[in-house]
């Protein structure tokens, strides 16, 4: 393999990367705080590529209006499932809240066929997003520059948001103990409905970016991605933000670079993902970043 031809595998290596790490911030902040895993986040992903694609198609807005009305909207919709499916449940076994989750993923999937219908539709991606850059023989799109960036970002402002605000403090004390945080005068129901705002926004974002690098929107769009960044999350090691960025970043890599040395193996890619969580675990079963933290009952 010459070097321009593992160049530009690192480059889609590094966009998918940062896609996943994007979609397992998300998983990682709820069950940080609630100590569940939200199988919606992948639903939630997908609902934010139809409200773009409804905003620009349907009501001709700009495409960065659409991205501001989707970001809301989907934060707005992650509350929703907040509420729906899990307030209700937080003192029950945590083996019900999970099959809630589960219940709430089918549901969204099945109501977004009735929706928007099972045809597959094209994403509609701005022009600016077209565009490639060469370097020698070496060809960029655009969007693999962003992606990463915008991963970034997005890791650095939540990183000051739960380190250095009063909500970040309160997030923190939540996931601590919940009954001590009411005693210091903390709205539980707030932060929680916060946490899963911000998760959900994080999973527009990646929606947006998905979009972008594989046009296809389908309602079963989210399954998969939920998946691989739920793996992500817990190879990094779940409740850990900068695990879920470097188990996103490890995953892509791995997944790309798997096509690049072993062609032929490019239709087990997605196994090739759980088998690197298995090995992850066998060897630090609470991930690269994890910690040992004891299960809230």
């Amino acid at each position: 393999m010459s070097l321009n031809t593992f160049m530009q595998h690192l480059s889609n290596g590094l966009a998918l990367g940062s896609l996943y790490a994007l979609i397992a911030i998300g998983y990682t902040m709820v069950y940080g705080i609630l100590r569940l895993i939200n199988f919606a986040h992948g639903d939630i992903f997908m609902i934010s590529t139809y409200i773009i694609f409804y905003s620009v198609t349907l009501f001709l807005m700009p495409w960065w209006v659409a991205f501001v009305v989707a970001i809301l909207l989907t934060g707005a919709f992650g509350i929703l499932v907040e509420r729906l499916a899990y307030r209700s449940l937080r003192n029950s076994p945590k083996i019900s809240v999970m099959i809630s989750a589960i219940g709430a993923s089918y549901l969204i999937q099945n109501l977004a066929i009735v929706i928007f219908g099972g045809r597959p539709k094209a994403f509609p991606i701005p022009e600016f997003f077209n565009k490639v850059v060469y370097i020698n023989t070496i060809s960029i799109p655009v969007a693999n520059f962003f992606i990463p960036g915008i991963t970034m970002a997005a890791l650095v402002i939540l990183l000051y948001i739960v380190n250095k605000t009063k909500t970040g403090m309160a997030m923190r004390a939540v996931s601590r103990d919940y009954e001590a945080a009411r005693l210091m005068g903390i709205n539980v129901d707030t932060i929680i409905s916060i946490t899963f705002f911000m998760g959900s926004i994080l999973a527009a974002l990646g929606g947006m970016m998905w979009g972008i690098k594989y046009p296809n929107l389908i309602p079963l769009m989210g399954l998969m991605p939920g998946l691989k960044a739920f793996i992500a999350a817990v190879i990094g090691g779940i409740g850990n933000i900068k695990g879920a960025v470097v188990g996103g970043f490890l995953l892509g890599m791995s997944e790309i670079m798997l096509i690049a040395f072993l062609p032929s193996m490019t239709g087990y890619r997605d196994a090739f993902a759980f088998v690197i969580l298995i090995v992850i675990l066998l060897i630090k079963p609470s991930g690269l970043l994890g910690e040992n933290l004891a299960e809230k009952v």
